[in-house]
């Protein structure tokens, strides 16, 4: 029988996933503002200033596969490089970085596996080096006060792509606060990402991107 922790397993092992996503179906999705006759369209210099005028920031997220299967919990993100998606009681799968390498821990099988961070979607996010301006591109959403943008290196298919959507909002980083995101790994493997009471600029430990190997509880002893 395959069950929902079954189902999230495949994408996750890239959350590692995103579709292309255009304003109309976000709009429906997501509260926006109303466009300001007077508002600039969002440009990937606000974008990047966005990214990187996060330090720390905590946030709630509902992630759904491309099966339709939905699961909540909290992400704790650190700049540089460092993530964490813990899930929701329940669902026994850990998702950290260390800032190097992105890792994903499933304790009902008792299994890790882990990728490089810039061989992930969420590079764009997480890795300091990747140039965003150099990968990414604007997606038109027909409303000023979002952004979209999409990220991806034509010479790496193998790294997927990912989608980020930002919203003006004054007391977010650089003006544009990241609501959401859609992750395409090369398997097409697909996970949206929508965020929710973000708080930044929080308190986070170094202890928050560090993980129980589930392998070493799991050995017998000689």
């Amino acid at each position: 029988m395959t069950t929902k922790t079954d189902l999230l397993r495949r994408p996750l092992a890239g959350l590692a996933s995103l579709a292309l996503i255009t304003g109309a179906p976000i709009a429906a999705t997501i509260a926006l503002p109303s466009p300001a006759l007077a508002a600039s369209a969002g440009t990937l210099d606000d974008a990047v200033a966005a990214l990187r005028g996060i330090n720390t920031m905590r946030a709630s997220f509902t992630q759904t596969d491309r099966n339709g299967q939905t699961v909540n919990g909290t992400m704790t993100l650190k700049r540089p490089g460092k993530i964490r998606f813990e899930y929701a009681k329940g669902v026994p799968l850990l998702i950290v970085s260390n800032g190097k390498s992105l890792t994903m821990i499933d304790y009902e099988v008792n299994q890790v596996q882990r990728w490089p961070i810039g061989n992930s979607p969420l590079g764009a996010l997480l890795d300091p080096k990747r140039d965003v301006k150099k990968y990414g591109k604007l997606r038109s959403t027909g409303n000023p006060n979002v952004l979209s943008v999409e990220v991806k290196d034509p010479q790496k298919p193998e790294y997927g792509t990912i989608t980020m959507i930002f919203v003006r909002k004054s007391g977010a980083p650089g003006g544009w606060e990241l609501t959401n995101w859609v992750a395409l790994d090369a398997q097409n493997n697909r996970t949206t990402v929508r965020l929710s009471n973000q708080k930044y600029g929080v308190s986070v430990s170094e202890s928050s991107f560090t993980y129980k190997d589930p392998r070493r509880a799991s050995r017998r002893p000689r």
